[in-house]
C-alpha cells in the first residue's frame, strides 16, 4: 500500500537542545532513509506546517533545527521531549556525500545557514579519511545568535575552522569579519579536485559563491542550497517555483552550475 505523501506521522521528541532565545533543535524519533539537507514538514492542528531543513541524522534519530517565528514555530516550542511532533517527509534531494569524497571540501556557511550543512560537516568531520581535506568557515551575527557549541568546539580540535561574527560585542578573543574575506586566502593542492558547499543569507551566498569563482572554482564545483524557498515538499503549490525548477523537488541543492540561472 502506498503511504500519503501528504498526510503526517507522529514522531516522539527525545531532547530539546537550546541554542538561543529563538533557535532550538528538536531531536526526533525516525526511522529510515535521510541525507544532510533534505527537510521535513512539521505541522500542527490548527496552526499549520512549517518546513524545516535535517540538521543532525542519528540512529533512529534526526535532528530539526528550528527558530521561532511565527504561528506554527511558536506552538512547536511549547513542545517538550517525551512529547510528540506531526512529521512527513523528508523531502528534496539533499547533499550526495559521495560527490565529496576523495575532494578538498570547504564549507562556507552563514547563520541558519549552518544547520543543512552540520550533517555534512559532522560526517566528514568523523570520517576525515574520506577527503583530502575539510575547511569550514562559517559566520554568526553575533556570540549570541551562535549554533551548535559543542560541535564547533569538537570540529576546530579536527580540522580547519574559521568561525567569525558581524559583531564581537566586544569579545576580542573572537574573529570579526564576513566570512567571504577569508575564501581568498585559501589553499588547494589542486584546484581542480577542490569542492564547496555555500549556505545561508542570500546575500552571503552570492558573493561567497563569486569569491570561490574567483578564487578559481568552476562553477560545477560548487554546491548551494536555496532552503529557505521550501514550501509543501510535493511541488504541487508553487510557492518554491524558480524559472522552471520546482526547488521541493529539484532541489534544495543545486550545483551553481544550475542555480545560477534560477533568478530567486
Amino acid at each position: 500500500m502506498t503511504r500519503n505523501e501528504y498526510i503526517p506521522f507522529a514522531s516522539e521528541i527525545s531532547d530539546v537542545i537550546r541554542h538561543t532565545e529563538i533557535e532550538y533543535t528538536f531531536r526526533m524519533r525516525y526511522l529510515g532513509d535521510v541525507k544532510p539537507g533534505q527537510f521535513f514538514e512539521v505541522s500542527i492542528p490548527m496552526f499549520g506546517e512549517a518546513p524545516i531543513s535535517v540538521s543532525g541524522i542519528g540512529d533512529g534519530s534526526i535532528d530539526l533545527t528550528i527558530r521561532r517565528v511565527g504561528k506554527v514555530t511558536n506552538e512547536v516550542f511549547e513542545r517538550y521531549a517525551g512529547e510528540s511532533l506531526l512529521i512527513r517527509g523528508p523531502y528534496g534531494n539533499g547533499f550526495d556525500l559521495e560527490a565529496y569524497r576523495g575532494k578538498e571540501l570547504v564549507v562556507v556557511a552563514g547563520g541558519t545557514g549552518v544547520s543543512p550543512v552540520r550533517g555534512v560537516v559532522d560526517h566528514f568531520g568523523q570520517h576525515l579519511s574520506e577527503l583530502r581535506s575539510l575547511c569550514l568557515i562559517a559566520g554568526f551575527k553575533t556570540p549570541k545568535d551562535m549554533l551548535f557549541r559543542d560541535d564547533f568546539a569538537r570540529w576546530d580540535a579536527d580540522f580547519p575552522v574559521i568561525l567569525t561574527f558581524d559583531d564581537t560585542c566586544g569579545d576580542e578573543s573572537l574573529r570579526q569579519g564576513l566570512v567571504t574575506q577569508y575564501i581568498p586566502d585559501l589553499t588547494f593542492d589542486r584546484i581542480e579536485n577542490a569542492a564547496a558547499i555555500v549556505v545561508g543569507p542570500p546575500a552571503m551566498m552570492r558573493f561567497a559563491t563569486k569569491a570561490l569563482l574567483d578564487r578559481g572554482l568552476t562553477r560545477e564545483q560548487i554546491w548551494i542550497s536555496y532552503e529557505r524557498r521550501m514550501c509543501c515538499g510535493l511541488g504541487k503549490c508553487g510557492h518554491c517555483r524558480i524559472n522552471e525548477s520546482y526547488v521541493c523537488l529539484d532541489g534544495p541543492v543545486y550545483r551553481f552550475s544550475e542555480a545560477c540561472d534560477l533568478t530567486d
